[in-house]
């Protein structure tokens, strides 16, 4: 299978203090793994897409993985995780394979892209990731278009998830989006005129310092209840 993506969702029903102290300490404590490339931890955003309500129950791990055999041993055998699996209610893993992925995330792009015959994977479900590191002096004219790009995702044909990913409040911002197939996508990026219209305010008003686009295919998509 070779590298892939990971994306775990921690959903908190109590313990929600302890989950949101961890975006401060779990990072430390997770420098040195071999086989993982780049990780982050991430909150998320209330509702769907971009928010500025964050969901004080729901937290993201996102990882980088050599291989998938690596991915599970960390998942299920590291002291972070075991204690995130003994106080969160649920977990939802979601696998990736990257196809393509442009910009940068922390100074670097931590996902190869892939030689893969799409056709192979068309009828799979897709997945895009998108990142944003905003620029201070653009923060209020991003955040008052933020309701225009929340409604204009949630009309798209095809779109099955939605959700608010980031490492920063209001100023790191990332989201996660699950489609029907690749073609769902397409039509979502390139003929959407809402979709158009966004990104051509995002050029025009250059909110981003640093940004990421990425695609996937979603190898599987798992979800158990812990506790």
């Amino acid at each position: 299978m070779g590298q892939i993506t990971t994306l775990t969702f921690f959903s908190f029903e109590s313990k929600k203090l302890w989950a949101f102290k961890q975006m401060g300490i779990a990072p430390r404590l997770l420098q040195v793994q071999e086989g993982l490339q780049f990780f982050k931890f991430l909150g998320t955003g209330g509702g769907q897409g971009f928010s500025l309500k964050p969901d004080f129950s729901t937290y993201a791990f996102l990882g980088v993985w050599d291989e998938y055999s690596i991915f599970k041993n960390c998942i299920q055998n590291h002291p972070i995780f075991i204690e995130y699996q003994n106080n969160a209610a649920c977990q939802r893993d979601l696998v990736l394979k990257p196809i393509k992925s442009h910009g940068l995330w922390s100074g670097q792009n931590p996902f190869s892209s892939n030689t893969l015959n799409l056709n192979k994977y068309s009828n799979e479900k897709a997945v895009v990731i998108t990142r944003a590191t905003l620029n201070y002096n653009r923060l209020f004219s991003f955040w008052k278009s933020i309701p225009s790009a929340s409604k204009a995702i949630e009309k798209a044909n095809g779109v099955h998830f939605y959700k608010g990913i980031g490492e920063w409040p209001f100023i790191q911002q990332a989201t996660v989006s699950i489609w029907k197939n690749f073609e769902s996508v397409n039509e979502f990026a390139y003929k959407s005129r809402a979709h158009a219209d966004i990104v051509k305010k995002t050029r025009q008003m250059k909110w981003y310092k640093e940004d990421l686009f990425a695609r996937f295919y979603l190898i599987s998509d798992e979800t158990k209840i812990l506790n």
